[in-house]
């Protein structure tokens, strides 16, 4: 057995929540350690990378890691809408990029970043300290451990905290060239030739290159996205068939928390970040711009614990209580839309897709980034006094 490794910070995960969480605490004047299972950083893409582009600014990531877009379409069985911008204010990631990325600036603020480290098991320790097994012997203690391992939640669980999540979503996507793309155009696609419960889509990654998936909602479906797939690209259907050629690159496959965010994400000494946490938004199921914001704090809190010992609780619990004032009400009115959007035939989705044609570009994107101030729901209430908006309204109020 390997001896133990010691560090203020332990860090589980290298994704967007586990990077900017290490990246955070190592510049608040704690040791941290970051464990990835994958043999390198985002060696697997699990998201297709949908998020926005006051997040990359905000955040400085580099513009080669992402490919702008300014229009959005969005079809139906019987209908579609493209809304067209002046400016570019969503971005399709390219995923690894913008992760190892993240890891990279982890790693020049002094986190030591060991990766194919699975985790065997969590242990609490008579200290209060928190031991982390490797299937590799490797052993790691930490006083502050940060569980930023995605939708497994692998030391939260093997701590007893936390159980599976019950309600998820399950993607398939393909990464392909593609003959003829408007490289500034995405399509979200609704109703059951696309998705039974949830959505497909089409997001332009750059160059020639598309992300062609399909996401469903568990358990409301039992189905197989990759063959939904699959038949949406053997029989060209909708917005596919004016793709020309494709050749798959890639072949992508992920689960995404959507069971709202009912779980706590501070326990002793330990805290949740991410998809860990439940932090996204169920509506079209991204949370980039969430991991990277909350993992900061994250990290921000676990150095401060670091430092001031006699009150790690209090200062671990704000953490939850403020990453909750910025996001907790806008995801539950998200999570209550989803479930209508799930309730819907093709007919309803037809007739949906009428509302939103009649929404500005800003009062659409407010709507799938779950965007729902009262000021702004009111205010779409006002400029379209139709059936569904006041629906939402009604929704969302609570």
């Amino acid at each position: 057995m390997s001896d133990i490794q010691r560090y203020d910070v332990i860090v589980v995960g290298g994704g967007p929540a586990g990077s900017s969480a290490a990246l955070q605490a190592a510049n608040g004047g704690a040791s941290v350690l970051m464990i990835e299972k994958e043999p390198q950083i985002a060696t697997t893409v699990r998201t297709s990378g949908v998020t926005w582009m006051d997040t990359v600014t905000e955040f400085e990531i580099p513009k080669r890691c992402y490919n702008p877009i300014k229009n959005y379409g969005f079809c139906s069985p019987n209908n579609s809408v493209i809304l067209h911008d002046k400016t570019h204010r969503a971005v399709v990631l390219d995923v690894r990029s913008t992760y190892r990325w993240l890891a990279t600036q982890a790693e020049k603020a002094g986190v030591t970043i060991q990766t194919g480290v699975a985790i065997k098991k969590a242990t609490r320790n008579n200290d209060n300290t928190i031991t982390i097994s490797g299937t590799d012997n490797t052993m790691a203690q930490g006083k502050i451990i940060v569980d930023a391992s995605g939708f497994s939640s692998v030391v939260a669980q093997s701590l007893g905290a936390t159980q599976q999540w019950r309600r998820f979503g399950v993607g398939a996507e393909y990464e392909m060239h593609a003959e003829d793309i408007d490289a500034e155009t995405w399509w979200l696609m609704v109703g059951s030739m696309y998705s039974p419960a949830g959505y497909a889509w089409i997001f332009p990654v750059g160059g020639d290159l598309v992300r062609i998936g399909v996401g469903i909602a568990k358990p409301e479906s039992s189905v197989d996205p990759r063959e939904v797939l699959d038949n949406i690209l053997q029989k060209k259907i909708g917005p596919v068939a004016n793709l020309g050629h494709l050749k798959i690159s890639e072949y992508h496959y992920g689960l995404i928390p959507n069971s709202g965010i009912d779980r706590k994400s501070v326990y002793d000494g330990m805290i949740l970040v991410g998809d860990s946490a439940g932090q996204s938004n169920p509506l079209v199921l991204e949370g980039i711009r969430f991991a990277i914001r909350f993992g900061r704090m994250a990290g921000d809190a676990a150095a401060a614990a670091i430092h001031d010992p006699n009150n790690t609780k209090p200062i671990l619990s704000s953490y939850e209580t403020d990453w909750r004032r910025m996001a907790e009400a806008r995801i539950r009115s998200a999570y209550k839309v989803q479930n209508r959007w799930l309730a819907l035939s093709d007919e309803g989705w037809d007739k949906e897709l009428n509302i939103i044609k009649e929404l500005s570009v800003d009062e659409f994107l407010d709507f799938v980034r779950a965007d729902f101030t009262m000021s702004k729901i009111i205010k779409m209430t006002v400029r379209h006094p139709r059936l569904a908006v006041r629906q939402l309204f009604k929704l969302v109020q609570h």
